[in-house]
């Protein structure tokens, strides 16, 4: 399980993100520019470093050691999975899902729990680092390497998301981005873009139909 390489190197995955702090920033940046307002979820919340940036309430993860992190960070942690989430129908205004959708055994099954969680005309972000940029090219590499995250994730293209999303009865109405360098080039702060091609951190954001 994807689940346990997390949980045994929480704080190592937290550190990369305060070792990389401009990347942190641009991202954080792409995510508040999301502009998600009200009663929010996270599926797969991590350490929460990305996502309490926006206004989440709870936050679920199956790693004990990445939920006391969030926990630790202000974010109500519940212990699941995206597939079963233990919560009544149409209660949140937002979900989000940084890079989560990477690493789910389902990832159908887990947007249409997050679509059944929702009020009507509820919003849900997916956030990527897309197949085809230089980023998600990179982390192939590693992931081939047996790197201790990315050899258990599989990377989508921005199109793949678009269209499962579609599937799952949401509408696509916005799009921001950010990295528009390569991995290996001196890293700077950048505004999120809504030009999403050959970025490395993508997030799309839907309403519920």
């Amino acid at each position: 399980m994807p689940y346990k390489a997390f949980d045994e190197h929480a704080e190592r995955y937290d550190l990369w993100y305060q070792e990389n702090p401009i990347l942190l920033k641009c991202e954080a940046k792409v995510i508040k520019a999301l502009k998600l307002h009200g009663r929010g979820l996270s599926i797969g919340v991590g350490t929460g470093i990305l996502d309490y940036q926006a206004p989440i309430y709870v936050g679920v993860d199956p790693s004990v050691n990445m939920l006391r992190l969030a926990s630790a960070r202000g974010v109500e942690s519940v212990r699941a999975v995206g597939e079963y989430l233990p919560f009544k129908d149409e209660i949140f205004d937002f979900t989000l899902m940084i890079v989560t959708i990477c690493f789910l055994d389902s990832p159908r099954e887990t947007i249409l729990e997050a679509r059944r969680v929702l009020r009507r005309c509820g919003k849900l972000a997916v956030c990527i680092v897309p197949r085809d940029s230089s980023w998600g090219i990179e982390y192939m590499k590693k992931a081939e390497a047996g790197h201790t995250f990315y050899a258990h994730a599989h990377f989508y293209t921005l199109s793949e998301v678009k269209q499962l999303l579609g599937e799952c009865s949401f509408k696509v109405i916005d799009v921001k981005s950010t990295l528009s360098y390569h991995p290996y080039e001196k890293p700077r702060i950048e505004e999120p873009s809504e030009k999403a091609e050959g970025r490395g951190f993508v997030c799309v954001k839907a309403v519920k139909i």
